[in-house]
């Protein structure tokens, strides 16, 4: 007794100390207060999506056309410039994340973040109106602008990346908040998370439907100050409902900053390299509901990546010595930093979807200036071909939520008809149709060039099935990836979680630009136009196509093996109870210790 007495001390130590600095018992709402939270405060944050949506859009999706014809970049830049810039955007939603689940909160970095979107729109509006568009009317695609200064190009661009900065770190904060307005220990609620991510995508989709058709053919017609204007006017509102409706929010605490977090257990593991787990011991974690990293539920130990369980196996300098969490970690801290790397196959591979994705605002664009786009005498805008895209997910998210689920639902027995793996899947699929459906879209418009004209006799609507198909691939992929990375990712790093899906489509628009630039190196040697010119109808932009659904069929064998070896996160759901039970609980374990003590 005497010489274990010691190691007991030395345990119940660490233990004390990590619960008084890192631990917090998980309170995602207060129940018994039903005026926070749920339906109500969700559809605030759906309006304010919607909203800043439409503004974003306002923006983006004629970027490549105004970087053309008022900046005078030719298509291939344009492209990859617009590419960078949305990859930009996307990027931004790390930081947004990191800086939610670290230290300012959800709805702290959403306010911040909103408010740098709306100053960038500002400085958007201003400086294309008073620097860019001279005369006035000019980039309609006939007359011609003043050729611009240096410094207002500058400041334009200053304000585009002010603009992705802020919608980018706004972006996944803003899911992330929503899906906490939901509580997952009441099973209604947990199905009404799950409903969630349909709607904001829903609210996405709808917010950008006004943008791809009413604000897009004024711009398309010159009246660009008009249309940015109109969406500096939609973020302003998004930001007022917004904090509206702040009394109505539940609020969760950040659970501090992840990165040392994750770097004690690599360090930790890797100081006790050589350390087994004797016979009867077992991996370290604090005892009762609380969990060792602040406002996160504890996780179940999996046999996955054991390596890393050596950071969790307590030795006899962990038990006499003061507590060191860079050589000693909890089960739960082992294991956040397993679902870290379990979610990395599966995000790696929608980064090609994304480079479908992307191809609606530059090269999809493109391809619609160059056909016949005239309906008896209205000018039907290129990019306002993607409001086809758009009345595609709003019809196949309706479809999917009240015919494919029940359908799949009594085929599988799994009441969400497929899991999110397999809605992934089947968006990567249909996806690869879109690009097919593009290239044979293209063959056909190379073959009806108009002698002697830059346009093709092929009428800009049999765009319609390559915009149809990507709208619908996005019901599976997008909102698949939402409600999963938003489901797997522990508690202590939900936004991160959102934002692999933003930052799934910030590499797609980069790996855009890389094969672009690869492409046009290889297809462009001994004076030959290559693939994707400034003429289009010397090029073959179908070969451009086809090459990416040729790696889409690659990508998916790769996703299918990482889906079927992939092990969804164990949440100990006994420390998500509510006060009351928690309160009974912490009870009934002082009363036991109570007990031992006297014995």
């Amino acid at each position: 007794m005497m010489e274990t007495a010691p190691k007991e001390t030395g345990s119940r130590k660490i233990q004390e100390s990590n619960g008084e600095t890192n631990a917090g018992c998980f309170k995602p709402c207060i129940k018994k207060n039903t005026s926070k939270g749920g339906w109500g405060a969700a559809f605030i944050l759906l309006v304010n999506q919607g909203l800043a949506t439409l503004a974003f859009f306002a923006v983006g999706v004629n970027l490549v056309l105004f970087l053309t014809r008022v900046l005078e970049q030719d298509n291939a830049a344009a492209a990859n410039n617009v590419s960078k810039w949305t990859g930009t955007v996307y990027l931004c939603s790390l930081i947004g994340a990191f800086l939610s689940d670290s230290y300012w909160g959800r709805y702290l970095t959403c306010a911040i973040f909103q408010c740098i979107f709306v100053l960038g729109l500002v400085l958007v509006s201003v400086s294309s109106w008073t620097l860019l568009l001279k005369p006035n009317g000019c980039g309609d695609g006939k007359q011609i602008c003043v050729p611009n200064s240096s410094y207002g190009s500058i400041v334009f661009h200053l304000a585009i990346y002010m603009v992705a900065f802020g919608y980018g770190g706004h972006q996944p904060t803003i899911v992330t908040l929503g899906a906490d307005q939901f509580d997952e220990s009441n099973s209604k609620q947990r199905k009404s998370k799950a409903s969630f991510f349909c709607y904001f995508y829903f609210a996405l989709n709808t917010g950008s439907l006004f943008s791809n058709t009413v604000l897009v053919y004024y711009e398309d017609t010159g009246k660009w100050t008009l249309g940015f204007w109109a969406a500096t006017a939609s973020a302003v509102l998004a930001l007022i409902a917004f904090l509206l409706g702040s009394p109505c929010y539940r609020y969760i605490k950040p659970c501090g900053n992840p990165i040392p977090r994750v770097m004690q257990v690599f360090v930790a593991a890797t100081k006790k390299w050589n350390v087994t787990l004797k016979e009867g011991q077992t991996l370290f974690e604090v005892q009762g509901t609380e969990s060792s990293i602040k406002g996160s539920r504890k996780i179940r130990h999996t046999d996955e990546f054991v390596c890393l369980d050596k950071a969790a196996i307590m030795t006899e300098e962990d038990c006499l010595g003061p507590a060191d969490p860079w050589r000693l970690c909890t089960v739960t801290q082992v294991e956040e930093a397993k679902c870290i790397f379990r979610m990395l196959p599966i995000w790696l591979c929608t980064i090609i979807y994304s480079v479908i994705f992307t191809q609606m605002a530059s090269l999809f664009v493109e391809q619609g200036s160059v056909m016949n786009s005239e309906i008896r005498k209205f000018h039907l805008p290129a990019a306002s071909m993607s409001v086809f895209d758009i009345l595609s997910v709003l019809i196949c998210t309706g479809i999917y939520s009240h015919v494919l689920v029940p359908l799949a639902g009594r085929v599988s027995g799994n009441p969400k008809g497929l899991t999110e793996l397999q809605r992934m899947g089947v968006g990567l699929v249909i996806g690869m149709l879109a690009m097919i459906a593009a290239g044979l879209t293209e063959l056909s418009r190379l073959k009806q060039v108009i002698p002697g004209q830059h346009i093709s006799s092929m009428h800009i609507l049999w765009q319609i099935p390559q915009y149809v198909l990507v709208g619908a691939s996005e019901v599976f992929m997008y909102v698949g990836q939402l409600e999963f990375f938003n489901g797997q990712a522990p508690d202590g790093i939900k936004s991160f979680g959102s934002s692999l899906c933003m930052a799934s489509i910030s590499l797609g628009n980069f790996v855009s630009t890389m094969l672009v630039n690869m492409v046009m190196g290889i297809t462009a040697k001994n004076n030959k136009p290559g693939w994707i010119p400034q003429d289009l109808n010397t090029g073959h932009m179908d070969k451009f196509y086809f090459l990416i659904a040729a790696l889409t069929v690659v990508d998916f064998v790769v996703y299918v093996v990482c889906a079927k070896w992939y092990k969804c996160v164990d949440l100990d759901q006994a420390s998500s109870f509510d006060d009351e039970e928690q309160g009974k609980l912490k009870l009934k374990e002082g009363r036991e210790d109570e007990i031992v003590n006297k014995v």
